[in-house]
């Protein structure tokens, strides 16, 4: 059922009976909430959840119900930001009223988001925080979320997706925005001065210490601690740190006296500290406790709508910075920028304009002639790769002699084969690779356990 309301939260409904036509509908106007069971006649209501939805206040919020579940479909709607997730023998008598409540957040949140909205993307675009895609919005909405509060932060995600830039705006939307922004680079902190440069140190307690000299920590004390790759902090100093970010307490190195430090704590890294946990080089407790929120960045590659918006913000804060005037962007220059797969991510892109702008000295125009060569190089072989694959399919010219209008299967029969066909040979790559591992699997290929059980199933192949 997909449902509006009104200010009176009066309930207009209709209904579909399957998920494809549950998004067909959804496609001709803007839902409140969209509630379903959760299996359909056409497949699992989890795996079509982020369809539902949009990048904006709009996107409605999801209900999904059962009477038993699946734990693995139920973790990826959760996980894709459904509202609820329904497990109940008998869900009609519960259902009523939390659509009610439902839809009073809905109304909340809608009329919240627009009194605030401009004001909040004139702050997160002065942070140089730019996009439109629904990766990138998820991220932003959740950011302005979780600077409401006062909770530990974990930001995730490859090398240059703005991590710092992330945390700064979530430290300037909080209340404790007026109060220091406290950096520290875990990655270059020295071994033998790891301590004394987070606590600090007393006068005399070594070598060279001549004066009292208080810490980093003690620096955020009313503001925000923010610890860049945190996966590179010893783990010998991991079991001390994790006790003052529970007490926020601790003594300077030579002290006698503990000191307080009322901070906010964010950390970031680009590694999986889940695994590093794992594997014992990072504190499993101290993980748990960095993440009462996640907030993941996505790569470049996976939001390329925001490349051209990124490439016009950054040509123009640079030309301004220095005093340039703007160089206009050639078509084909902009179609690379789109088509690169950016492993250095918005970092990378800016780094690559900044040199496109220096390179065209006199040009008024970038072409793409300006960019790095193996920026140009690897697009270039994604297209020939691209054509040949295209070539070498089966054309008018090589169809077989005998083929008439009725054998032809209709194109829709034509699709499912051309799709089951390369399936199963993805799967079974899968499998080789990693030698029937259904785990790594899963990891590998973002399929949950039961629905790659099925697919194994269906093609016959062995684990």
């Amino acid at each position: 059922a997909l449902m509006r309301s009104t200010a009176d939260l009066r309930i207009n409904a209709i209904h579909a009976a399957t998920l494809g036509e549950g998004l067909k509908k959804n496609q001709s106007g803007f839902y409140d909430v969209i509630l379903s069971r959760d299996i359909l006649p056409d497949g699992a209501a989890c795996f079509v959840v982020q369809e539902f939805m949009t990048a904006d206040t709009k996107s409605p919020e999801i209900i999904i119900y059962t009477t038993a579940g699946d734990p693995d479909h139920a973790e990826h709607a959760l996980k894709c930001g459904i509202w609820d997730y329904i497990i109940d023998p008998c869900p009609e008598e519960c259902l009523p009223d939390l659509l009610k409540r439902a839809l009073r957040y809905r109304q909340s949140k809608e009329q919240d988001a627009l009194a605030g909205k401009n004001e909040i993307h004139d702050q997160l675009i002065n942070h140089g925080i730019i996009g439109r895609s629904k990766a990138i919005q998820d991220c932003i909405n959740l950011s302005v979320r979780i600077s409401q509060s006062d909770a530990n932060v974990l930001i995730t995600g490859e090398s240059g997706t703005g991590k710092e830039l992330f945390a700064s705006a979530i430290h300037n939307l909080s209340a404790r925005g007026r109060k220091n922004l406290t950096i520290v680079d875990c990655a270059a902190l020295p071994p033998t001065l790891v301590e004394s440069i987070l606590y600090g140190h007393a006068k005399g307690s070594f070598t060279g210490a001549d004066k009292t000299q208080p810490g980093l920590i003690k620096q955020a004390d009313g503001g925000t601690l923010f610890l860049d790759e945190i996966g590179e902090m010893p783990l010998e100093i991991q079991k001390k740190f994790l006790r003052v970010l529970q007490e926020r307490k601790f003594r300077p190195v030579g002290g006698n006296i503990e000191i307080k430090s009322d901070f906010r704590l964010i950390a970031a890294t680009n590694k999986n500290l889940q695994n590093m946990a794992d594997e014992g080089t990072f504190r499993e407790d101290l993980y748990f406790r960095l993440k009462t929120f996640h907030l993941e960045l996505p790569p470049l590659r996976v939001r390329k709508a925001d490349i051209t918006e990124l490439a016009y913000y950054y040509r123009n804060s640079y030309s301004k910075r220095n005093k340039l005037k703007k160089k206009k962007f050639s078509p084909d220059y902009l179609s690379i920028l789109t088509r690169y797969d950016w492993p250095g991510n918005v970092r990378e892109l800016f780094q690559a304009i900044e040199r496109s702008i220096t390179d065209a000295q006199d040009s008024s125009t970038l072409y793409p002639k300006h960019l790095p060569t193996n920026i140009r190089i690897q697009v270039t072989r994604k297209r020939l790769e691209e054509n040949g694959k295209s070539d070498s399919s089966p054309s008018l010219a090589t169809a077989p002699a005998h083929t008439t209008p009725g054998d032809m299967p209709t194109i829709r029969e034509a699709r499912e084969k051309a799709i089951e066909l390369e399936e199963k040979k993805y799967l079974e790559t899968l499998l080789a690779l990693t030698r029937g591992d259904i785990k790594n699997c899963c990891k590998t290929s973002g399929l949950s356990r039961s629905r790659l059980y099925d697919l194994l199933k269906k093609y016959e192949l062995s684990k």
